[in-house]
């Protein structure tokens, strides 16, 4: 009895930690889900604040904003492109390292120019504007060569693959239609033909009709035999029966008197 109340507690603690296992997972997932919604709208919304800014603020002022969404938009699609690739592609991971090298410092110029836009002293910020500008366009410019360049990759691996795999088709295509030989040339059958000719035997004559001065086989293209046939020939036909029409009167017996 005591063994069956273990086996039961036991059972029951393993049940209790499997579903207490299970909630955490659940909850960390749900919150993982949140953050991630959370974060895709705070991003949004920063977009569209700066593509605001960019058109309705003058000056330096709108170029900052420019600039910073540039860049957002630059190292966002570069990120969602590598992620996506490097899943099918291994070779891209050091890819993926050096974007993350990369993202520290668009992280790094991105908060410089968040704070520059709060900036009171307008000439001071237009005399940093060519360096912030190139900096940009130096990260732009890198994120945007990281992304083609595995796009071109993927391309490439793709229509390496079409090929051979429309390679395949069209051997397996003419494997299905081995029936459809091509017809041989005029010139090649009649070549073929008087092979066949030249290198086929003799044939055996014909057996002759029962005779008792011949009684054998002989070859038809023999000189002797043919002139031999000749001689046994006779030279006149012997007369055959005439016949006998009905209209012909029947020959009367000769008198003996």
């Amino acid at each position: 009895m005591d063994a069956v109340i273990a086996v039961f507690a036991l059972l029951f603690v393993l049940l209790f930690g499997l579903g207490a296992y299970a909630t955490v997972k659940a909850v960390g997932a749900a919150k993982r889900g949140v953050d991630r919604g959370i974060t895709q709208a705070r991003r949004t919304v920063e977009d569209h604040t700066l593509r605001a800014k960019s058109f309705a603020q003058p000056g330096a002022a709108g170029e900052l904003a420019q600039l910073r969404l540039k860049l957002r938009t630059s190292m966002r699609a570069t990120q969602d492109a590598l992620h996506a690739a490097v899943a099918e592609d291994e070779s891209l991971k050091e890819s993926v390292g050096l974007f993350e090298r990369l993202t520290a410092h668009g992280r790094e110029l991105d908060d410089e120019l968040k704070r520059l836009e709060s900036e009171p002293d307008r000439a001071a910020l237009g005399e940093r504007l060519p360096g912030l500008r190139e900096r940009t366009e130096r990260i732009a410019h890198a994120a945007d060569s990281l992304r083609w360049a595995a796009r071109d990759r993927a391309r490439r691996f793709a229509d390496d693959d079409l090929d051979s795999l429309s390679a395949q088709i069209d051997l397996e295509s003419g494997a299905l239609r081995h029936w459809t030989t091509p017809e041989p040339h005029p010139a090649s059958s009649a070549q073929s033909a008087s092979v066949r000719q030249q290198a086929s035997p003799p044939s055996w004559p014909e057996a002759p009709a029962a005779d008792a001065a011949t009684g054998g086989q002989t070859w038809p293209d023999t000189a002797q035999s043919g002139s031999a046939q000749e001689q046994a020939r006779p030279a006149i036909t012997p007369p055959a029966a005439r016949p006998t029409y009905p209209w012909q009167k029947k020959p009367r017996p000769e008198s003996t008197t």
